[in-house]
């Protein structure tokens, strides 16, 4: 049940009514004015803003429209002023004829928020029209013998206005052998009967001329004539009598053409051709003889269209006639009958094109009116949507509104295609359809969403780069904007290093980049995290780990610990003569920084001295004799071993690996004394002696242009001394020192000559400090000789006494 609240307004020349009505959540105020009809286009009927409390600027807001099923449009509004104006000139007669009141119903639609007002506007009736007849003159054929009292149907005039201003009354003239007779009927309308008062007679007046006036009531009154022309004929005196002042019929209103409603009887006492009756329907205005037709049996016939919407009745004035001009009148009273044959007009008042999917419940997206113009349960209608959408209709009378009842979700259903039925109750039943198209509008409640839970990407040591790693992907279920994945790179650090100088994420396309060159042997892996957010506002963003594996290159060759290799060192293995088959000289120690298959080594024998006495363990790299060791075998024996890894390709590295064959420590002195340096090794210390020339030869020469310019500078310094009285300071070079006359070398510098008994050589050297100068035979070491030799000769002297003392020094460390 809807609460109404009834508000007085006063509009117009008259006080109406206007309920406020609670309409499916929608406030309806109704306002009621009245105008005349035939105002001027552009006038003003009411201010609608000011009568119905609104702000004009509510108006322009709310983007106010006049809504009407009807499709004339004779009402405008003025947003800006707030008032509703006259559109186009408005008839009263042509829109509702004899109906009244004759109103026009409006309705106003605000939006934001939807709000209607009912607007009524009854049109009053003003004086534009004079009554008038059909024909412009009625001929009549009276018999002389017609009796005082004979009443002859006149036509009546018909006035298109109503009320005051419609039909007042009648008058005739001359009055000398008629008068006039007006009979009241029951639908409102006059009975007009010229009454004879006077016997006629032919011989005195054989035609008499009168004059029908119809005069209106309004003010001044408006009036119409018909001329009535009388042949007085000779004797008939008994007129034709109806059985029934009055007949009723009814008829369906699709009944077709030619249906019989019912049939008339008259009577004539008079005998032969004075007694033969004709039928006939009095011809007014109002086109009922356009519509039925009587024949001469007195059946009334439909040979017209009747639509129940237009007219629900029809009053049928029919006149019986005799040959002699006598003549009476009856009514025929149809009643149309209602059948089923409208379908309900759907009228889309307001609609929203889109709503946003986070909608509250029960939001209005349409505001409509369904009405049937049948009547009874053939009007009833019931308006219904189409199902499986979270929609629902509310009504209240004729209007409806479309509201949602469950939440939307545009990710389920972007776009409702929302049917509208409504049927009436008639049998059959008959419905219209409408269908509208509703989008829902993205609204950013989605995040996100990797592929995966977490990544894991393996990437070749050694790459370039910016090089591509791989790709990580989110998809977010929203549209447009908030759908837009950003991928953002998480801070973090790697063994303290931000992570950023690891990699990169492209934030378009997700993908991984290398910021480096990335090295197995420092970092095998690490872990980080990239964040997908979306382009909504507020932004929604989820993360993923990523694991990095680094694959491990073949890019470091087998390192040798042992044997020890420096440039001027030579290593020496011994090997007594009495060694069994199988014994171990030594074992090359070698490592490989890289891992897997990379850093698996192999040692293979390169060159040897002599082949058949040594072999090298390919997996622990242990030398051991293959055979007895003989007398024949030389004393100094030189192997190259290759230490290989199984990458692909594979890396190498070579030692050189001295062994001598000998029993005691003399023979090794006196055979490695001889022992040839590598071409590598003297090549190298060539170029570092050619190096340390020009280096000396350039400090030189520096030292002597700053000698000189100190020379010269203090030379200066003592002519400007020598002309003043300043004390003069005496000056001694750098590292000068008394020594008692031993000489001005510092303390540090020495001389060292050695020989040896049987050598062939003399070594005459400068040497640093005694360290720097001696071979190193460690005694710990079995069979180990070490010889440093940190410069060469400088003097030859054969056969020098003192070159096995120089030896000894270098063995003993003296």
């Amino acid at each position: 049940m809807v609460p109404v609240v009834f508000i007085w307004f006063v509009s117009g020349p008259w006080i109406a009514a206007a309920p406020i009505v609670s309409l499916c959540g929608i406030v309806v105020v109704c306002q009621d004015y009245s105008i005349p009809e035939e105002m001027a286009k552009g006038s003003v009927v009411g201010n609608i803003a000011r009568d119905l409390g609104l702000d004009v600027k509510r108006l322009k807001s709310g983007k106010a429209r006049l809504f009407t099923s009807d499709s004339a449009e004779f009402i405008d509004l003025s947003r800006e002023r707030g008032v509703l104006l006259v559109r186009e000139r408005i008839d009263r007669e042509a829109l509702c004829r004899q109906t009244t009141p004759c109103a026009l119903h409006l309705q106003i639609i605000l939006e934001n928020p939807m709000e209607l007002f009912r607007i009524t506007i009854e049109i009053t009736d003003i004086n534009d029209n004079s009554p008038s007849f059909k024909n412009d003159e009625r001929r009549f054929e009276i018999s002389e013998s017609a009796v005082t009292g004979s009443k002859f149907v006149l036509e009546r005039a018909v006035d298109l206005d109503i009320g005051i201003n419609g039909l007042k009354n009648y008058s005739l003239k001359p009055t000398d052998n008629f008068i006039l007779k007006t009979e009241s009927q029951a639908d409102g309308s006059k009975k007009v009967e010229m009454v004879l008062h006077k016997p006629l007679d032919r011989e005195k007046e054989e035609h008499i001329s009168l004059l029908l006036k119809a005069v209106d009531g309004g003010d001044p009154p408006m009036s119409g004539t018909m001329k009535i022309h009388v042949t007085v004929l000779d004797a008939n005196d008994n007129a034709p009598v109806f059985s029934q002042s009055v007949y009723r019929a009814a008829i369906a209103e699709n009944s077709g053409k030619g249906t019989t409603l019912t049939t008339v009887s008259a009577s004539d006492a008079d005998k032969g051709t004075n007694s033969k009756i004709t039928y006939a329907v009095s011809t007014t205005m109002d086109s009922i003889s356009e519509i039925f037709t009587i024949n001469e049996k007195g059946e009334v016939i439909l040979v017209g269209s009747i639509d129940y919407e237009k007219s629900k009745t029809y009053q049928i004035d029919v006149e019986a006639n005799d040959s002699g001009g006598l003549s009476d009148s009856s009514k025929i009273i149809v009643d149309i009958i209602d059948i089923n044959d409208n379908h309900p007009l759907i009228n889309i008042m307001s609609k929203s094109d889109s709503i946003p999917e986070n909608s509250q419940q029960n939001s209005i997206i349409v505001m409509f009116n369904a009405v049937d113009p049948d009547s009874g349960s053939n009007g009833k209608v019931k308006c219904s949507l189409s199902e499986n959408i979270p929609f629902t209709i509310t009504t209240s009378h004729e209007f409806y509104s479309i509201v949602t009842d469950s939440e939307l979700d545009r990710e389920t259903a972007s776009e409702y295609n929302i049917t509208v039925t409504c049927s009436d109750e008639g049998v059959p039943s008959l419905s219209s359809s409408v269908t509208l198209t509703l989008q829902i509008s993205d609204v950013n409640d989605n995040a996100p969403v990797f592929e995966r839970s977490s990544y894991e990407a393996y990437i070749v040591e050694n790459n370039t780069p910016g090089v591509s790693i791989f790709t990580v992907k989110a998809t977010d279920a929203d549209w447009k904007q908030n759908a837009r994945v950003s991928y953002i790179l998480e801070d973090s650090s790697v063994n303290g290093v931000p992570v950023s100088s690891y990699v990169s994420v492209s934030a378009d396309s997700g993908v991984i980049h290398a910021v480096r060159s990335f090295d197995y042997e420092q970092i095998k892996d690490f872990r980080f995290c990239v964040k997908a957010q979306d382009g909504g506002s507020p932004p929604l963003s989820s993360n993923v780990s990523v694991n990095i594996q680094i694959q491990d290159q073949n890019d470091n060759p087998p390192q040798v610990l042992y044997p020890v290799q420096t440039a001027g060192s030579v290593v020496a293995e011994m090997v007594p003569r009495s060694a069994d088959v199988g014994y171990l000289v030594t074992k090359v120690v070698a490592v490989d920084v890289d891992s897997g298959q990379n850093a698996w080594l192999s040692y293979k024998l390169q060159k040897a001295t002599d082949r058949a006495l040594f072999e090298v363990g390919s997996q622990n790299g242990e030398i051991r004799t293959v055979r007895q060791v003989t007398e024949k075998d030389l004393l100094k024996q030189r192997l190259t071993v290759i230490v290989e890894d199984n990458g692909q390709p594979s890396r190498s590295a070579t030692v050189i690996v001295n062994v001598a064959v000998a029993d005691s420590f003399p023979e090794v002195l006196s055979e490695f004394s001889d022992f040839p340096h590598d071409k590598d090794y003297n090549d190298n210390l060539t170029f570092y002696l050619v190096l340390a020339l020009a280096v000396v030869s350039f400090l030189f020469i520096t030292c002597l242009v700053v000698i000189i310019s100190v020379k010269i500078y203090r030379w200066r310094q003592s002519r400007v001394l020598y002309h003043s009285s300043l004390p003069v300071i005496p000056y001694y070079p750098p590292r000068y020192s008394d020594t008692l006359g031993t000489g001005t070398l510092p303390h540090t510098y020495n001389y060292e000559v050695c020989r040896t008994t049987d050598s062939r050589k003399s070594d005459c050297k400068f040497g640093r400090a005694g360290s720097q100068n001696v071979l190193i035979m460690d005694p710990s070491s079995t069979g180990t000789m070490q010889r440093m030799q940190s410069e060469k000769s400088i003097l030859d002297e054969p056969d020098s006494p003192l070159e096995s003392y120089k030896h000894l020094n270098q063995v003993f460390g003296m």
